[in-house]
């Protein structure tokens, strides 16, 4: 009898801890919306475009085989004075298919702030050639934000950076 109630309470913590919804707070849109600005279009803002290389997985042994990642990106305001402003963040797949736009409106980062996004191990969308375009703006001779990819598994214990190249 006592065996059959620790299986019972076993099965029961099992399928509880295996059933819960993770939150994935990188595409909460209350997050973003706490951000949100209007731009005056009167502004004399400069317009950038950055594009990041993102891992969701990497291959592992064959090109049959992957392994998932943890992805943060980091939007990094480097002026310590001026804030720069985030007009779109896309995150593309590994065969160019938009999977999500992170913010609706234009975003705020204040003077040495950072804000993150992070892809979970568990959201395999992105695949093995993921990527980011981040349209943003900034005041004239205000230094322009810095955009990084951290790819981790602490599991695999593989974790590697990518550096954002400015397009346009």
């Amino acid at each position: 009898m006592k065996n059959i109630f620790l299986l019972i309470i076993g099965v029961i913590v099992f399928y509880s801890c295996d059933n819960k919804q993770k939150e994935m707070s990188s595409i909460n849109p209350v997050n973003w919306n706490k951000r949100a600005v209007e731009l005056n279009s009167n502004d004399s803002l400069i317009y950038g475009e950055t594009y990041l290389s993102i891992y969701s997985q990497i291959y592992s042994y064959t090109e049959h085989l992957t392994h998932d990642l943890t992805s943060t990106i980091s939007m990094r305001n480097t002026s310590l004075t001026d804030t720069i402003y985030m007009i779109r963040a896309n995150y593309y797949d590994t065969h160019g298919k938009l999977i999500r736009t992170y913010f609706k409106n234009p975003i705020y980062i204040a003077p040495m702030e950072t804000v993150s996004i992070v892809i979970d191990e568990t959201d395999k969308e992105g695949g093995t050639g993921a990527n980011f375009i981040f349209d943003w703006a900034i005041k004239p001779h205000t230094t322009e934000p810095i955009f990084e990819g951290i790819q981790l598994s602490t599991a695999g214990r593989i974790s590697f950076t990518t550096n954002g190249i400015r397009t346009k």
